[in-house]
């Protein structure tokens, strides 16, 4: 996920680089912290972000298969493990944040997690597993966001929600072309940060 100017985790020094750390906020490994580099790109997910996430999605994702798009510092992936995912796929191309990840995994044994190097459109483009639950919080500035909410219905299992993280308000992304894909489900706003759940409008009969 993302660096976007604000601070949303602490920091302490890790030999010579600094590493910041976020805490997972609920679950079996509520109060756990997870770790990752202080590199260029990367944002976690605020907490009361989170926590208005995870209060939508009713507290628990027991059972559910869900996908990491942007996974970064991990720390959506990972609180939908310890929230009861049977299966999270966490994408993630940065080596530096791929090897915190692996880290923060065997850490927790989140034998639930599959961490995969690979960047997110050819994944959705090429891959047709289906999930119940989809974060995608690309960096702001990349231009994703469109192109891969326009890519991922396939992917998507019956009635499956979609998390989008933006640096604009969500209407402005779903508009147009995406509007006749996409239903907002709930929006909210923390600061400069955007965020909605979306799902594939059901068909009328």
């Amino acid at each position: 996920m993302p660096l976007h100017s604000k601070p949303s985790a602490s920091r302490k020094p890790t030999g010579s680089k600094l590493r910041s750390r976020v805490r997972i906020i609920g679950g079996t490994w509520r109060s756990r912290l997870i770790e990752f580099p202080e590199t260029d790109g990367l944002r976690p997910t605020a907490n009361r972000v989170r926590e208005t996430l995870f209060n939508w999605l009713g507290q628990t994702l027991q059972g559910k298969r869900c996908l990491d798009l942007f996974s970064g510092s991990g720390a959506l992936g990972f609180e939908a493990a310890s929230r009861g995912a049977i299966e999270v796929v966490m994408l993630e191309q940065n080596p530096g944040a791929i090897g915190a990840l692996r880290a923060n995994q065997l850490k927790l044994a989140a034998d639930m997690c599959r961490i995969v190097a690979i960047d997110a459109l050819k994944f959705v483009g090429r891959n047709n597993e289906k999930f119940d639950v989809v974060f995608v919080d690309p960096p702001f500035a990349s231009g994703l966001m469109e192109p891969v909410l326009g890519s991922l219905s396939q992917n998507l299992s019956d009635g499956g929600l979609v998390y989008a993280e933006w640096g604009t308000p969500i209407v402005e992304v779903v508009v147009g072309k995406l509007a006749r894909s996409w239903e907002i489900v709930k929006q909210g706003r923390a600061g400069g940060v955007h965020f909605a759940l979306l799902r594939i409008p059901p068909i009328s009969i």
